[in-house]
């Protein structure tokens, strides 16, 4: 009964609050304590008592009322940082005011009047109800009182972490206590691991909600371009000012890492006990995301974010290898099958992780060597190359699939990922592809091909990345499957299609991308790879036609008839024409987001120019970057000026029928085309080829197989091209796309209590499917 009457309490002075329409005083202590003295409500019921609409109307109505609110809340706060809150009813309180200022913070922030509310110094707002706003730290703004105030209290003894206490009478003291001493998990940096507790892992989600609340003002400004726009909450709170920053950094990081939502193995845990552990995790991680915004793509602005800092510093092996395989465990965590179904507990922040450790490789290139140093690599590729597939034709989840596009973009930059790929593929993960005995390059390019010739439409800006990831690791693969051979060769057939090639003007790029590897592949891994040469052979009519391409208007005019007449002519892929096989065991068709799902709004991604920067790997191994136009002997991908590309749309548009003549730079690229190596293979092997198979009466490809497996092109293919890696590189486009990614992320993840919902947020929109 007690909790009801609260409830009611609390709404009455809900009430109350909305329809005064005199100022109340700050000092009515009577009035303010109703809202978090005497009640015992949750976050669900505080979202609940206290609605949009009587926010709103405070706001606008009442507005001093509404700042004298917030700044209450604050000082209650910062008064039991200081006192160490030791007793039940300060912890109460502690907990009522994070779930109130949660509530109410969105629409401040909502309001661009509001917005600089948190960074004035209030008058009156002393500490303990006293005038004192002389001295220095009385005068600080309202926002830094409030994190400095969470930041201690997220070190809190016998509140938030377990005390060290020698015995009943020895309080500790919160201005002198050393907070490294009270990091939350072992891990990096720290060997003990302090007992579980849950009440203290709920008090820390509480605060790390209001936290993130607090950093959320990114939310309600538009997208820019301009990166010099720092997030004022972000940047104060992982700055010097906060003394706690490394051991919350430590803290967040090992929280995350060493959670294993598993347990003990014992089947249905999940359904027998709540773990308060998973809720913490999932704040800690999105807390860490966005507070490891770096800002100008790679340039930083402003101070020093401590925790970029200290994510670029860590450096000791067992560091990595704690990391690595955390984020490696969480990660294949939902594609765990077990012979009992629904037995182990589904981690949900998988995007969370994604971004973390695009965040950890990006910042300390020493942690992606190490990822790439053994095949711990393969532990992240296998689950992200799940969660591509699963997620290509649901409209709802184009995020996922960009970031898990952008690590393998990352990752693809170095040698060593290239060879990591080699090593046979095992592990049989549930997915709707077809089966194929290989490697786990095998397994990228059969996923890839999924992606572009069953995924939705609005993937189609994504195939460049894909081909230069493919074409990045080219050089170094040793043996293709037949599988995976022709699924690529089935990519080119379909892509130098002319009314694909000549219905927009970048559409020739995929082309380049994939005569570039069969170059690479051709030149530095024959010997391997008679799955991929014999396929090459099977298909050389698709080579010859590109050799002969009709470039007149005629030709281009009827190639681009037929597209109007072809009843599947959203990708340029016919689906049929490759011969599914069946799919793994186990597995399920990815389908498309339920009516009704939301999702937020991104911006677009650069061009594939602008996302990397070419190298070239000399003969020891080392890279030297090129400029941007290519290296002489290398195929020329991206060689289409801008004018060109003016040039092709106004070419196409005439012979669409729209004017006389075709400009004759139409395919300015047609000269480029890199074929000289593929056409000289087919030159020598087609007759040998042909013969054996007239001599012996052959129709059986494993003999052939094995004819090619043991021929060399010794010195008969052209010079060998230097290798040409496209490593990926951060820009100012990209910094803004991760922003709005990250933040819709956060807003989709945070519905109970749902936050942001409903508030006018400016970063990205929001639709329903």
């Amino acid at each position: 009964m007690g909790n009801s009457d609260s409830k009611l309490n609390f709404r009455k002075a809900v009430i109350q609050l909305t329809t005064k329409t005199q100022p109340v005083e700050a000092t009515d202590d009577a009035f303010w304590d109703q809202f978090w003295a005497d009640t015992a409500t949750t976050v669900q019921d505080v979202f609940a008592l206290v609605p949009a609409a009587e926010i709103r109307a405070v706001r606008e109505e009442s507005p001093s009322n509404l700042a004298t609110l917030c700044y209450k809340a604050v000082e209650k706060l910062v008064q039991a940082a200081e006192s160490g809150c030791s007793s039940e009813k300060e912890k109460q309180i502690v907990l009522n005011c994070s779930r109130m200022l949660t509530r109410i913070l969105p629409y401040i922030f909502e309001d661009q009047d509001w917005r600089g509310f948190f960074w004035s110094t209030v008058p009156g707002a002393g500490r303990a109800g006293t005038d004192e706003m002389d001295d220095d730290e009385g005068a600080r703004p309202l926002a830094e009182s409030l994190l400095l105030a969470i930041a201690d209290l997220l070190f809190c003894p016998d509140f938030t972490v377990h005390s060290h206490r020698r015995g009943p009478d020895a309080a500790e003291d919160m201005q002198t206590i050393d907070s490294c001493e009270y990091i939350w998990e072992a891990g990096v940096g720290f060997a003990q691991s302090p007992p579980l507790n849950y009440i203290h892992d709920l008090n820390r989600t509480e605060l790390l909600r209001l936290l993130l609340t607090c950093f959320s003002e990114a939310m309600y400004l538009p997208p820019t371009s301009d990166n010099n726009i720092l997030n004022p909450w972000v940047t104060f709170f992982c700055s010097t000012e906060n003394r706690h920053a490394l051991p919350l950094f430590t803290s967040l990081v090992n929280v995350v890492c060493a959670y294993d939502p598993v347990g003990y193995g014992i089947p249905y845990n999940h359904l027998l006990f709540s773990d308060y552990r998973e809720q913490l995790v999932e704040q800690a991680v999105q807390i860490l995301i966005v507070s490891l915004e770096h800002e100008g793509g790679g340039a930083c602005v402003g101070p020093d974010n401590l925790f970029v800092n200290y994510l670029s510093r860590i450096h000791r092996e067992e560091d990595y290898d704690f990391v690595l395989k955390g984020l490696a465990r969480l990660l294949v965590n939902p594609l765990m099958q077990t012979y009992l179904p629904n037995s182990t507990k589904k981690i949900q922040f998988h995007q969370e992780l994604l971004v973390l450790f695009w965040k950890l490789c990006d910042f300390n290139k020493k942690f992606l060597f190490f990822v790439l140093k053994s095949s711990d690599v393969l532990d992240i590729l296998v689950p992200i190359l799940f969660y591509l597939n699963d997620a290509r034709a649901d409209q709802s989840r184009v995020g996922l699939m960009h970031i898990g596009v952008f690590i393998l973009l990352l990752l693809s930059g170095e040698r060593n990922f290239g060879v990591r790929l080699n090593k046979p593929y095992s592990v049989h993960v549930p997915m709707d592809i077809p089966v194929f005995t290989g490697t786990h390059a095998d397994l990228l390019i059969v996923v890839f091909h999924k992606i572009i010739t069953s995924g939705h439409q609005r993937l189609q800006p994504l195939f460049d990345c894909l081909l230069t990831i493919v074409v990045n690791v080219s050089p170094y693969l040793k043996s293709i499957s037949m599988v995976a051979a022709n699924k690529l060769l089935h990519l080119l057939e379909a892509f130098s299609t002319h009314w694909f090639l000549f219905s927009a003007s970048q559409n020739h790029h995929l082309v380049f991308f994939l005569l570039e590897a069969f170059n690479n592949i051709i030149q530095y891994q024959f010997d391997g790879n008679c799955n991929l040469v014999y396929a090459i052979i099977r298909k050389r009519n698709v080579f010859h036609q590109l050799a002969n391409l009709q470039s007149d208007p005629v030709s281009i005019q009827k190639a681009l008839q037929r597209k109007k007449k072809s009843p599947d002519a959203i990708t340029g892929i016919s689906r049929t024409s490759s011969q599914e096989t069946v799919s793994m065991e186990g597995s399920r068709p990815a389908v498309p987001a339920e009516p009704g799902t939301l999702k937020t709004s991104l911006v677009a991604i650069p061009a594939i120019d602008k996302l990397t920067e070419k190298s070239q790997v000399s003969e020891d191994g080392t890279m030297v970057t090129t400029e941007q136009s290519s290296a002489a002997g290398a195929s020329d991908t991206e060689s289409v000026s801008g004018r060109d590309n003016e040039v092709i749309r106004l070419g196409v548009r005439v012979a669409e029928g729209l004017g006389p003549f075709l400009l004759p730079q139409v395919l300015s690229w047609k000269c480029k085309l890199p074929l000289q190596t593929i056409m000289r293979l087919l030159q020598v092997l087609v007759p040998q080829v042909e013969k054996i198979c007239i001599d012996k009466g052959l129709t059986d490809e494993s003999e052939i197989l094995k004819f090619l497996q043991h021929g060399t092109l010794v010195g008969l293919l052209p010079v060998p091209h230097p290798i040409l890696i496209r490593k990926y590189q951060a820009n100012a486009g990209t910094a803004m796309w991760f922003r709005t990614y990250m933040w819709g992320v956060v807003y989709l993840r945070n519905v109970d209590p749902p936050i942001w919902y409903d508030t006018d947020v400016r970063l990205f929109e929001i639709q329903k499917m």
